[in-house]
C-alpha cells in the first residue's frame, strides 16, 4: 500500500509543471488564502509564529507576509515545536503520503497550536474526469491515468486523527468556473500548475482524442456556449493536543438523562 502511494505522483514532473505556472492563473490559490485568513479571524487567538507549507509560495506570501514558507517536499523543512500555527496551502492533493505530511505539520506545532489545511477533494474536476474516461473507453476500449484521484472529505477528516491532531474538523466549499471549451480548461490547469504529474500518466495522445472529448464535454455539461469545471476545496482544522482542550466525557459518566432534557417520555423496553 505504501509503495503504491509513493508511486502515484512523479515529483520531477510535478516540479516542471509548477515551474511553468503563471501568476495570473493563481486565482484559486488566492481564494484559498483569503478563506484561510477569514477562518483565522474567527479564532480567538493571535498567532506569532506561523508557517505555511505549499507548492505555490507567492499567493500565500502575499496573504501572510510574516509567515515562514516551506515547500511541500516529502520531508518538510519545519523545526519541531517551533510554530503556533501551520497552514498547508492547497497542495496536499499532490502529496504521495498526505498523512505523513500532516503528521510533520503536527510535529512542528507547539502544544495547543493550530493546523489549518486546504486541499482539493473528491468532486474536483468530476466533469473532466468523466468525459475523458468515456472518450477513452469509446476510442481505445480502456482507461489511462489522466486526472489525479482526489480524497473524499470523510477520508480527509480521518487523516487528521491519524496524524494525531485533536478536535479535528473538515468542511467543504464548491467553486464552479466556466470556460469556453475543454481546451481552455486544460490550458488553465497547466497555467495553475495543476497539469498531469501522475507517474503512470498516459503517453502521447492525438489531438483527435481531445477534439472528441471537447465535443462530449459541451454536449453533456455545456450551457450558453460555455462549460463548467468544479473545484471542491476541503478545509481541515486540528490542534496539537493540550491538557486545556475540551475532552469527551467517559462512557457512563452522565448525570442527567436525555429524556429529561427533552421533556419526553422514555418508553420501557419489553423483557
Amino acid at each position: 500500500m505504501v509503495r503504491a502511494m509513493a508511486d502515484l505522483v512523479d515529483p520531477t514532473r510535478l516540479a516542471r509543471i509548477r515551474a511553468r505556472a503563471r501568476d495570473d492563473a493563481m486565482f484559486l490559490q488566492r481564494e484559498a488564502a483569503d478563506e484561510v485568513q477569514d477562518r483565522l479571524q474567527m479564532v480567538n487567538r493571535t498567532f506569532t509564529a506561523p508557517a505555511i507549507v505549499t507548492g505555490f509560495p507567492d499567493p500565500w506570501r502575499e496573504a501572510f507576509p510574516d509567515a515562514l514558507i516551506v515547500p511541500d517536499t516529502d520531508i518538510l523543512a519545519l523545526e519541531p515545536g517551533a510554530h503556533d500555527l501551520v497552514i498547508h496551502g492547497l497542495s496536499l492533493h499532490w502529496a504521495n503520503d498526505p498523512v505523513t505530511q500532516v503528521f510533520q505539520c503536527h510535529q512542528a506545532l507547539r502544544p495547543d497550536g493550530m493546523f489549518l489545511g486546504v486541499t482539493y477533494a473528491g468532486q474536483t474536476l468530476n466533469e473532466l474526469r468523466a468525459v475523458l474516461a468515456e472518450t477513452e473507453i469509446e476510442m481505445k476500449g480502456g482507461l489511462s491515468p489522466r486526472v489525479l484521484p482526489m480524497a473524499e472529505i470523510r477520508d480527509l477528516g480521518h487523516m487528521l486523527q491519524m496524524a494525531g491532531l485533536a478536535l479535528p474538523v473538515a468542511d467543504a466549499a464548491l467553486r464552479r468556473v466556466t470556460y469556453a471549451d475543454l481546451f481552455a480548461l486544460l490550458h488553465d490547469l497547466r497555467a495553475m500548475g495543476e497539469g498531469n504529474a501522475l507517474s503512470a500518466r498516459a503517453g502521447h495522445t492525438p489531438r483527435a482524442f481531445f477534439t472528441r472529448a471537447a465535443r462530449r464535454y459541451a454536449e453533456a455539461y455545456g450551457d450558453d456556449g460555455r462549460i463548467p469545471a468544479t473545484f471542491e476545496m476541503v478545509f481541515l482544522t486540528g490542534w496539537a493536543p493540550h491538557e486545556s482542550q475540551q475532552k469527551p466525557l467517559k462512557p457512563g459518566s452522565a448525570t442527567a438523562r436525555l429524556a429529561d432534557a427533552l421533556n419526553a417520555t422514555e418508553p420501557k423496553l419489553s423483557d
